[in-house]
């Protein structure tokens, strides 16, 4: 193990729900997380949302969850209320995942669990979220384990999914 890890885990964090409620994550204890940073008007959109459907759909009942994080820091990409983003996640895509608050993931007032996932597994440019659609994959303890580019596909994630949740 790396000294330059962070200490603590994603089960440290309370967040806030889509409807303004905390969500304390140790809730998520023994399930491996997907963290997405999600935009509605984004280039990525169709192919990531359909493909985190799809991923959600097949490993949900074995502690799998994915975690989407709305925010409008990439080019005015998520400009609805949280009210509307749920209702285009959950009606355009049939997302069941949980859905939560708009954040910012990148400067002074970024949330405090993106200043937590980027400290712990920093992009090729540095710590910075580049665009929307960024992935981090959480173990079951609530450490984050991988960083994945906006354009990595989630399906392509799934043979590291698999491995985590010990079904390879």
């Amino acid at each position: 193990m790396s000294s330059s890890k962070p200490a603590g885990s994603i089960h440290d964090f309370t967040v806030k729900d889509a409807r303004g409620n905390d969500v304390d994550l140790s809730i998520y204890k023994g399930k491996v997380l997907l963290i997405v940073n999600v935009a509605s008007q984004c280039g990525l959109t169709n192919s990531n949302y359909k493909e985190l459907t799809q991923l959600y759909e097949k490993y949900k009942d074995k502690d799998f969850e994915i975690l989407a994080f709305p925010c409008n820091q990439f080019a005015g990409q998520e400009p609805g209320s949280n009210e509307e983003i749920v209702e285009f996640a959950c009606t355009r895509f049939k997302a069941e995942y949980p859905i939560f608050d708009k954040v910012d993931v990148n400067g002074q007032n970024a949330t405090p669990i993106y200043k937590f996932l980027k400290s712990s597994k920093g992009g090729i440019f540095g710590d910075g979220i580049k665009w929307n659609f960024t992935k981090f994959l959480v173990d079951k303890d609530g450490r984050v384990v991988d960083r994945y580019a906006p354009t990595t596909s989630p399906l392509s994630i799934e043979k590291d999914i698999k491995k985590l949740l010990g079904l390879s």
